[in-house]
């Protein structure tokens, strides 16, 4: 292979059952698979959270959904984000639980309904702060009354989303965000609406505030063992909050395809943004920014060679990029080549890609292209239990 990553089956297990024991028996775990897994593969890894003990699978649109349906997952799949209207038969084809915050999605899904003979469950998204999908407060009640009489549709959760949960060590607009929600939830009560599951929680929230576990905690970031913010992890530690030993999943790799000599006060790459000091030994790789790798790491990111790091020298290209191999004695044609991850004692993190590109870790890993092959690889899990 030229191009892939490989995927870590032992960490995202280990993350899970960490989650897991953080969240305690009576809280499920929703595992959130969108956007390819976040960079891991949407497949394999709903497939081993699956194993480890997720409980639900969460992706962002339908098509990610019937994905997983034809790779014959049958438990429940949440879609979160918006599901067109001429689409929503698949939701009820394939017994899928949809995020709702659009009366006509809501009254379309009746429609659907009733001639499948089937009851649609349905999560209302409400608006708590975030301003992004959801439910205005004072618009729950006409929803809910909806449900209410009608005879094919059931509410299945009642879920928000934090704004400021992960970007700063002061929670307040977050605690105002839970006293809404729980203000929300007390105008639909259970014994109207069945044990309905009530779900707030990010990686974040699940690892900072346990009133928003709640009946189900989604996690995403931290299910490929990163951390959601540096801000996360400074109010564990401030908050005397358990601190998992969360251990990133993903690898990315790519092979040597050519190294040349460049004599000194030469020109590497377009517009000539970098020019040699010394006589260089100059590594051609085959990847760019359409493989995913930030063209803004230009003359400034690293990867890792024979277990050293090799400085990328000139702009990253469309489709390649070069680095400097002078002091990395053997460096050759088709040597491995670590964009993320470790290789001897040295390890490049999403976080440090993130700190140079300026973006976040999320970023990072889920703009690697799909089109690179994931690679599960199967090895013994971390017997480190963290603090947890």
């Amino acid at each position: 292979m030229l191009n892939w990553v490989e995927v870590d089956a032992a960490a995202i297990s280990s993350n899970v059952g960490q989650f897991l024991r953080r969240l305690g028996d009576s809280v499920r775990l929703g595992a959130v698979v969108k956007s390819n897994a976040y960079g891991h593969g949407m497949v394999p890894v709903a497939e081993i959270a699956l194993r480890a003990g997720a409980s639900w699978l969460c992706v962002n649109h339908v098509d990610e959904a019937l994905e997983l349906r034809e790779a014959g997952v049958d438990g429940p799949i949440l879609v979160m984000g918006y599901v067109p209207l001429e689409r929503l038969k698949e939701v009820v084809r394939h017994d899928l639980r949809a995020v709702v915050y659009n009366r006509e999605t809501l009254a379309r899904l009746d429609e659907l309904a009733a001639p499948a003979g089937r009851s649609v469950a349905v999560h209302l998204k409400v608006e708590t702060g975030t301003h992004r999908q959801g439910i205005p407060e004072t618009e729950v009640a006409g929803f809910a009354e909806k449900i209410r009489s009608s005879g094919h549709l059931s509410l299945d959760g009642v879920t928000t989303h934090f704004a400021n949960i992960e970007d700063t060590t002061d929670h307040s607009f977050a605690e105002e965000q839970m006293a809404a929600f729980a203000r929300i939830v007390e105008t639909l009560p259970r014994s109207e609406f069945g044990e309905y599951v009530r779900h707030t929680a990010c990686s974040a929230a699940a690892l900072l505030f346990t009133r928003t576990h709640l009946d189900m905690a989604r996690i995403g970031i931290s299910l490929y063992g990163l951390w959601p913010s540096k801000e996360t992890y400074v109010s564990c530690r401030q908050e005397h909050k358990p601190l998992l030993d969360l251990s990133p999943a993903l690898t990315w790799k790519t092979r040597i395809a050519q190294v040349k000599s460049v004599p000194e006060n030469s020109f590497v790459g377009y517009g000539c943004t970098y020019r040699t000091t010394r006589a260089s030994r100059i590594a051609v790789l085959p990847f760019g920014y359409y493989e995913g790798y930030d063209r803004k790491l230009s003359d400034l990111s690293h990867v890792l060679i024979r277990g050293r790091r090799a400085p990328v020298r000139g702009r990253i290209c469309m489709n390649m990029c070069m680095v400097d191999v002078t002091d990395i004695d053997g460096a050759s044609l088709e040597d491995e080549v670590v964009l993320l991850g470790g290789q001897g004692e040295e390890r490049i993190s999403a976080e440090q890609i993130a700190s140079w590109s300026g973006t976040i870790a999320y970023d990072v890993v889920s703009r690697i292209h799909p089109s690179l092959p994931r690679v599960v690889i199967e090895k013994p899990a971390s017997t480190g239990s963290g603090s947890d």
